[in-house]
């Protein structure tokens, strides 16, 4: 139990519902065990990959006033770019030593949602850079599919409807990240605080240089190295609250890189703002009562976010 388990997720694209359950059970145990594990088998492919680790060098290499023309700080909804220190994930470290671009699901200006100022909703802010708003779009599409496939095994794991996830990631709150680690300097700053996730699921894309480390329930750190044609997915907090702490959320950090830099691409797979988070029936009984209490992901997502960006302390509207 000194490693993440490899999870070959390719029976999931074929109707054999022996291997769903199959594929479905190993997810399971892994969540039980872990709240992480790696997938591999995925249509997403080395091509992508490279050519979105392109963008992510180009554009974080940009002056900063340049990246600052998109910053999260003046977004009302959570999009753009978050300079270094910009988000400090664990409150008895200093900010995280990283900078990022969050984009979501695209929502014009004049969309109904919006005009009525619905928390977490809204247009993207991308950089005028050749190539990458087509590119990000459609890569945010294919993670949300991807995400979306990994949810039925859980929710087969689960004992709920095969489509439940389905109908409540319809127009998703969920975050494509691009993060760039640069090299530490000087005094120890963490890279990413330890922290949980907020959403449901995480799918993590993570360069060769590695750094990432996941608490096991002993309590010891694990490295999770970077390995070629996977993702590492991970439980979040809502995925907890919904299953009742049947899959916890698992603490995990970043250590800062030296003398390279530090790319990752993280999809934070979270449902529609106005979804109810609350006990799943299969998951609570008279000696197991629900854990929390219910809450909306906008609801949630945003205390969050007013707990970690320093921009955000005291918002609570979007």
């Amino acid at each position: 139990m000194d490693s993440l388990p490899i999870i070959d997720i390719s029976p999931l694209y074929r109707r054999d519902e022996s291997a769903w359950r199959a594929v479905a059970g190993r997810i399971d145990r892994a969540c039980r065990e872990w709240g992480f594990f790696y997938i591999e088998g995925h249509p997403i492919g080395a091509e992508r990959i490279a050519a979105l680790s392109d963008l992510a060098r180009r554009f974080f290499a940009l002056p900063l006033a340049e990246k600052r023309r998109i910053d999260i700080a003046g977004s009302g909804h959570h999009r753009g770019y978050g300079a270094l220190a910009a988000e400090q994930l664990d409150p008895a470290q200093p900010g995280d030593c990283k900078e990022t671009f969050d984009m979501g699901f695209h929502l014009p200006a004049d969309h109904p949602e919006v005009l009525a100022g619905k928390p977490l909703r809204g247009p993207n802010r991308h950089p005028a850079l050749e190539g990458w708003e087509t590119l990000l779009e459609s890569h945010y599409r294919d993670m949300h599919e991807l995400s979306c496939t990994v949810l039925r095994a859980i929710a087969l794991a689960l004992g709920i409807e095969r489509d439940f996830f389905d109908r409540r990631f319809r127009q998703p709150a969920s975050v494509l990240r691009l993060i760039h680690y640069p090299p530490q300097q000087g005094a120890e700053r963490p890279g990413a605080g330890e922290h949980t996730d907020y959403g449901c699921i995480t799918l993590l894309h993570q360069d060769r240089v590695g750094g990432l480390q996941v608490r096991a329930r002993r309590g010891q750190w694990i490295d999770a190295p970077p390995r070629d044609g996977t993702f590492v997915v991970n439980i979040g907090d809502m995925m907890a609250r919904w299953s009742n702490d049947r899959y916890r959320s698992t603490a995990h950090r970043v250590i800062s890189p030296r003398e390279q830099d530090r790319y990752a691409m993280p999809f934070f797979a979270e449902p529609h703002p106005e979804t109810a988070i609350a006990c799943l029936p299969g998951c609570q009984d008279a000696e197991r009562p629900p854990h929390y209490p219910p809450t909306t992901c906008a609801e949630w997502l945003l205390s969050r976010f007013a707990a970690t960006y320093a921009h955000r302390r005291g918002d609570v509207a979007g």
